[in-house]
């Protein structure tokens, strides 16, 4: 920052508060909060990395929100109702969501996830954008010991993948691999977050983004053919059924057969 508190690099607005040397806070443990922190110059490369540290965390232990999201998109520093962001993007949201607002997802929370949007998608807050995610993974990042990292790769027409450092220091885990992907030729990186009615601190610690060299194009990875397994206990069941049916059958004949006789000696 410069002596008028100002960044050569990144704009920061709405409720952003900024601590200096020691981190950017989104937004603070108030209701209904949202701060925005932006590039002023887009992402022009066609393969990059984006190293990034954070923290969230608040006072309650239990209800907690709403969360934050991280963005490469044509738009930029312009508020909404998306993690404090714009709708109907162009580009790539990441969002580290805390808040649960469906109530019947099959995973649990915070949960990662990711849209790809060119601008004809909304994302649809009741149900935490589950209809529109790219990918996501589990990953409870908030209030941990120490600050969690997140490291996004982006190789254009090849891949993307998000790494976490959340479970324990200087040990990075895949959260997703999505390939086929391709964002807009010139993007804008932002970081936002929103609280509601649950609140939390919502804190960038650092941003180091790095120039990568092409790589070749990964094929798609294989699917796992299942076959069918064969129903060996279909074909016993009928067997013994067939086996039971006939050993019936036999019992009849021979009682039938013993009366018959029996019969036979009482008329001679």
């Amino acid at each position: 920052l410069d002596d008028e508190l100002q960044s050569r690099w990144f704009d920061f607005g709405g409720d952003t508060i900024i601590n200096t040397n020691r981190q950017i806070r989104l937004t603070s443990t108030k209701p209904s909060q949202s701060g925005y922190l932006w590039s002023r110059l887009p992402l022009t490369a066609t393969d990059f990395e984006i190293e990034f540290k954070f923290k969230v965390a608040g006072s309650s232990s239990h209800l907690f929100g709403d969360g934050f999201a991280m963005w490469l998109t044509k738009q930029r520093a312009v508020t909404g109702p998306v993690f404090g962001s714009v709708d109907f993007f162009n580009g790539l949201g990441i969002f580290f969501d805390s808040y649960d607002n469906e109530r019947a997802h099959r995973h649990s929370f915070p949960y990662v996830r990711s849209m790809l949007n060119d601008g004809s998608k909304s994302y649809d807050n009741s149900q935490d954008g589950r209809m529109t995610e790219l990918a996501g993974c589990e990953a409870n990042f908030r209030d941990r010991e120490f600050p969690t990292r997140g490291k996004l790769t982006y190789h254009k027409n090849n891949y993307v993948q998000l790494e976490l450092m959340w479970r324990e220091e200087d040990v990075w885990e895949v959260c997703f691999k999505q390939h086929k992907v391709e964002l807009p030729d010139q993007v804008y990186l932002g970081f936002t977050a929103h609280t509601g009615e649950v609140t939390d601190n919502h804190d960038i610690i650092s941003v180091t983004t790095r120039t990568l060299p092409p790589k070749p194009i990964e094929s798609l990875p294989e699917v796992p053919v299942t076959k069918p397994k064969k129903n060996y206990g279909g074909v016993w069941s009928f067997l013994f059924k067939l086996v039971a049916i006939c050993g019936a059958i036999g019992v009849l004949f021979v009682g039938y057969r013993f009366y018959e006789n029996k019969n036979r000696m009482k008329r001679f």
